[in-house]
């Protein structure tokens, strides 16, 4: 997760700005920069690396502009070194940026094509040049920036300054988060309250398809067609100490918000965007001879590792073999020394995990980690790790960690399926091209969320819940019921659609709502079939579909939830965050302890 900071100061700011970036580093980065203006000449500082770098470029030339922007960058598009490093400037334009343009490439060549140079491999950089070539046909800055915010498709977050005014920084949000700081005499923008914490207390959080102009004495806010909005103004509790909640309820809501920025860096980590290929990835084994892959994993990491089976089996043609991991360290599974084995795992403590991942060192197996935190046991005692980029977890509930576990696993299927020959050279651009396309269908996804609490207030009167899925929805409909028992405490169950008649069936009247997840796909008809099935027996549909699944379900539902038209590759990401929403939101009105459910921990350390 990429940081953002901009300072509108009474002295210089550049310092500051390093401070308020060290407080984001939690959240992961491989380069930083800073870029002030001073007597209306726009100055940049750079590094590849951590912080203390930036500081000592800093040193030896120092910037001492009143304005500023920095940022802290995880590599997406390009590299991570100095020349790809925030921020971006063309023509008086300095830009920092969060997220992925999805329709860079396309700018670009328009770009190159009016005679703009490209000195990055950044999507950022065509941020910078539209917003220049807005100046150039005559656009003051305040309308060139927002002219160019309606060009972008993607999640993003900016901060934009513009040489020769030293009392401006425009800041925009449309997926990751924004937050403005108020003082006195001087403002500040911030990924996130923690950011700004030693310089004020008073913050007004963007929300999705806001920007706003921030000046010494005042910041002004629009949606994405220019009108003036409002947005509340809070105290934050933040110190430089703790991670916050932000402006949300719960840490829950505040991950479930922050996984389209999350996705995208975890993705960005394995796939490259500018040219819709898979990163090469240095193994310890090779995807094309391998006979097979083991995956063992537990709760919802083992969930995700479920939907990863469809995905390198289909893409790959890899067998894989699954187990919870309290069952793999015990059954004493055969194992191929030309097989491979990945253990995943948020915390990277997981007891049981750990364990399996030690029977498998025993036998001579190369093993992978995918894992959060990259310094756990399970991190150090693989042969290679995969990290999750999700960021600090607070919630016991995982959410983004669950994304970005299928984000990492949905990238090596695309990876190994270009090492064993399975998928063509169009086939993996295009898949790369989806999944470059899977934070911004999130923020949208998020959008429906009035929808879904509305739709959890009548679910928390009900005392069982069944799900519904086939393909890659029937580990989603377990994890569904998972994280609706966890936090709500009603009972759930998650089942194959298929499986219906062979047992569940039976517990289908009035008082048993059936959550059925179905995207519109090649087995559609057959979900369907099994709704027809809950229907006649009385039971109550939640559909959760797309445009033309709800188009054609032909079957009365107590609500239809319905999502944008996806890629099949990224569903599972996608169809993820609803249920994730509807959980929350039951647990929030039945007034239990949604960070802290009773009788979990976070990390399960012993057996």
């Amino acid at each position: 997760m990429c940081g953002i900071v901009g300072i509108v100061g009474r002295g210089p700011v550049a310092p500051l700005i390093v401070d308020a970036l060290k407080r984001l580093e939690y959240r992961g980065y491989d380069s930083a920069g800073v870029a002030t203006i001073e007597a209306g000449v726009l100055g940049r500082r750079r590094a590849e690396g951590k912080l203390v770098n930036l500081e000592k470029r800093l040193n030896a030339e120092p910037l001492d502009g009143k304005i500023g922007i920095g940022h802290t960058r995880w590599a997406t598009h390009g590299v991570p070194n100095e020349t790809n490093a925030h921020p971006h400037f063309s023509n008086g334009v300095a830009v920092v940026h969060n997220g992925i343009i999805e329709n860079f490439a396309s700018l670009r060549d328009e770009l190159i094509a009016d005679g703009y140079v490209f000195s990055s491999q950044t999507d950022t950089e065509v941020v910078a040049h539209l917003i220049a070539r807005e100046l150039k046909r005559g656009a003051d800055p305040v309308a060139a920036a927002h002219g160019t915010l309606k060009q972008l498709e993607g999640a993003f977050a900016l901060a934009i300054m513009f040489q020769g005014d030293e009392d401006l920084i425009v800041g925009a949000r449309n997926g990751p988060p924004l937050a403005v700081g108020h003082g006195e005499g001087e403002m500040f923008l911030g990924s996130d309250a923690i950011a700004l914490a030693p310089f004020t207390n008073s913050v007004t959080y963007l929300e999705d398809g806001d920007w706003a102009t921030i000046r010494r004495d005042k910041a002004e806010i629009f949606d994405m067609d220019g009108a003036r909005v409002e947005r509340k103004r809070q105290q934050s509790l933040s110190t430089s100490y703790m991670v916050d909640k932000g402006n949300r309820r719960h840490f829950m809501e505040k991950e479930i918000h922050e996984q389209p920025e999350v996705i995208s860096h975890t993705l960005a980590h394995y796939l490259d965007f500018t040219s819709d290929s898979s990163k090469p990835l240095d193994l310890p084994f090779d995807f094309a001879k391998l006979d097979r892959i083991a995956i063992s994993a537990c709760g919802t990491a083992y969930l995700s590792g479920l939907i990863g089976k469809y995905w390198f089996e289909r893409l790959a043609r890899l067998p894989v073999d699954i187990d919870i991991a309290s069952e793999f360290r015990y059954r004493e599974m055969p194992i191929s020394k030309d097989s491979a084995a990945f253990f995943i795992s948020q915390s990277g403590e997981t007891a049981d995990t750990l364990a399996s991942l030690r029977y498998c060192r025993s036998a001579g197996v190369p093993i992978g980690a995918i894992v959060n935190v990259r310094e756990s046991t399970i991190a150090r005692e693989s042969d290679v790790v995969l990290p999750t980029l999700a960021g600090p977890e607070i919630g016991v509930a995982s959410t983004k960690a669950f994304t970005c576990q299928l984000s990492v696993l949905a990238s090596l299927a695309v990876r190994a399926g270009v090492a064993r020959g399975t998928i063509s050279r169009e086939q993996e651009k295009a898949l790369v091209h989806q999944l470059s396309e899977a934070p911004r269908f999130a923020t949208q996804v998020l959008k429906l969320e009035e929808q879904i609490e509305k739709l959890a207030r009548d679910l928390s009167r009900y005392h069982h819940v069944l799900y519904l899925g086939r393909d890659t929805n029937f580990p989603l409909a377990m994890e569904g019921a998972l994280k609706l028992k966890e936090i709500s405490y009603i009972h759930a169950e998650g089942y194959a659609a298929g499986e219906l008649k062979h047992g569940p069936i039976a517990l289908i009247d009035e008082n048993m709502p059936v959550i059925v997840i179905a995207p519109h796909d090649r087995i559609f008809e057959k979900t369907v079939s099994n709704m027809q099935e809950v229907a006649a027996r009385g039971g109550k549909i939640i559909l959760i579909t797309d445009k033309k699944g709800a188009a054609l379900a032909s079957v009365k539902t107590m609500e239809t939830i319905v999502l944008p038209d996806v890629p099949e590759i990224i569903a599972p990401l996608i169809y993820a965050l609803p249920i994730q929403m509807l959980a929350y939101f039951t647990a929030v009105f039945m007034g239990t302890d949604v960070d802290q459910p009773r009788n979990l921990a976070k990390s399960v350390t012993v057996e």
